[in-house]
């Protein structure tokens, strides 16, 4: 992957980088504003030693004592201080800490060069923090001269003096909000793009339009917009609609009518991978597009497992297809001729127990030729190709296929398996059309019409279209298949 690719990538999934941010800096605010308040009181030491009275002898007292000032800073973390310290003073006056609890709450530090000890204590009460700070610097006193006087007496050769007694703090030392905030956002924005750029290579569905050429090895001639309405009311009213969805189908009338100018395809398969990819919504309004402009269509309701070319368009469902091919009924006395007089609906019928094999039959066959001779389009909504063998068995009898794929919903083994079908029986794949596809976005296309906005652009539209027909709306259940 390039830049450009990443800022695709956090351009899709710019949501899973905000919430992770956010998440973050919420817990590092959390935290923050729960954790208890810590104070902390520093005093400072002086360190000298003896000098004498030349100038090499008071160069020497003066390295002596920067070397005392590391190995005081060490004992003045130690837990013999801290002992002497709670003896001292009392361990009721230091709240009735341990030695061990006491040395953990110590820092010393010395900058080089110098003979300056800084002791800091932390606590959560400043009062304590300050009163435990003096104590120790106190007594840190009085055991650096025990343990420089010689043991037969004499002058210590190093002394310390507090040279800066402990405050009561006003302000905490911990926690640090704002540092806290500004961290976690730094920490939540790395964590939500590290997510967003594992999720976009862990996801394994179709949307780029280069994807899904390689896999089916055909061109995508269409893709629809997800539109709520479609939930809702499956066919379009072209003649009304100018809408993102409307416009698309218009395009992929365009597309399949340019497939192969010399030989177009008539007879069409539309099916999916698996079910709720969309396929039947797609095959009705294609159906639909086509017969705005002027073209005689025949719509196939050829799930014979689950229909719902009938339920969409407000048919009668129960004889077609099924009762043709058993024998019981004849072609002419099942097709529907819908409110447009250019659409004609051959319904299921009745559920059969052998889809696979009553497609196969030489009935079939005599059934979608007589079809072909009479209308300009034959559309078939078949199964899903992955679950039955159905869609194959009619491919074969087509001109070719249209493959429908899910935007971030059908798999890419999933399609690849789909097209394997149909190669299986030497049926010709058209072409691939993704729905569902969001109208902003990466590898999808945005559609923006405003025929709506003014009626003469309105009607100057609907004019443009070849063949435009009065097709009253149609409407149906809310499914989705």
């Amino acid at each position: 992957m390039d830049v450009r690719d990443y800022l695709k990538t956090l351009q899709a999934r710019w949501k899973i980088v905000a919430v992770v941010t956010v998440v973050v800096i919420l817990g590092a605010l959390g935290a923050s504003l729960i954790a208890t308040p810590v104070y902390k009181a520093s005093t400072r030491l002086f360190v000298s030693t003896s000098t004498g009275t030349t100038v090499n002898e008071a160069f020497q007292g003066n390295q002596l004592s920067q070397q005392l000032v590391t190995s005081y800073a060490r004992l003045l973390t130690g837990e013999t201080l801290a002992q002497r310290t709670i003896d001292s003073v009392g361990p009721d006056r230091l709240g009735g800490l341990s030695a061990a609890e006491l040395s953990s709450k110590v820092t010393a530090t010395s900058a080089p060069d110098t003979v300056l000890l800084d002791l800091s204590v932390q606590d959560t009460s400043p009062e304590l923090a300050r009163d435990i700070a003096n104590a120790l610097s106190d007594e840190f006193v009085f055991m650096v001269k025990d343990l420089s006087t010689p043991v037969n007496g004499g002058t210590a050769p190093a002394r310390v003096v507090v040279e800066q007694r402990a405050q009561t703090p006003v302000e905490p030392v911990s926690p640090k909000t704002t540092r806290n905030v500004a961290l976690g956002a730094v920490i939540g924005l790395l964590l939500g793009i590290g997510l967003a750029v594992l999720r976009d290579r862990l996801d394994n569905t179709v949307k780029e339009r280069k994807t899904v050429e390689d896999i089916v090895g055909a061109a995508m001639v269409g893709t629809i917009p997800f539109d709520k309405e479609r939930e809702v009311h499956q066919a379009i009213n072209f003649h009304e609609g100018n809408s993102a969805s409307a416009e698309a189908y218009r395009e992929l009338r365009t597309n399949l009518q340019f497939l192969a100018v010399d030989r177009p395809p008539s007879v069409i398969v539309v099916t999916s991978s698996l079910p709720s990819e969309g396929k039947t919504t797609t095959a009705v309004n294609i159906a639909l597009v086509l017969a705005e402009a002027g073209k005689k269509v025949c719509l196939v309701e050829g799930d014979l497992r689950k229909p719902r070319v009938s339920k969409y368009l407000g048919l009668i469902g129960s004889v077609g297809l099924s009762s043709v091919l058993a024998g019981q009924a004849d072609l002419d006395d099942v097709l529907q001729v819908t409110s447009n007089a250019d659409l004609t609906v051959l319904a299921s019928g009745p559920i059969p127990p052998n889809p696979s094999e009553l497609l196969g039959t030489d009935t079939a066959h005599a059934v979608f030729a007589d079809l072909r001779r009479r209308f300009d389009y034959v559309i078939i909504d078949a199964s899903p190709l992955l679950p039955v063998t159905d869609a194959a068995v009619l491919s074969a009898l087509a001109d070719g296929a249209l493959v429908i794929a899910r935007h971030g919903s059908t798999k890419r083994e999933q399609l690849s398996r789909a097209v394997g079908n149909l190669h299986s029986v030497g049926a010709t794949i058209l072409g691939t059309v993704i729905t569902m596809t969001p109208l902003n976005g990466r590898g999808v296309y945005e559609y923006k019409y405003y025929y709506d906005s003014d009626p003469v652009v309105a009607d100057v539209a609907a004019e443009s279209s070849v063949g435009a027909r009065a097709l009253s709306e149609v409407r149906a259940p809310s499914t989705v298949n």
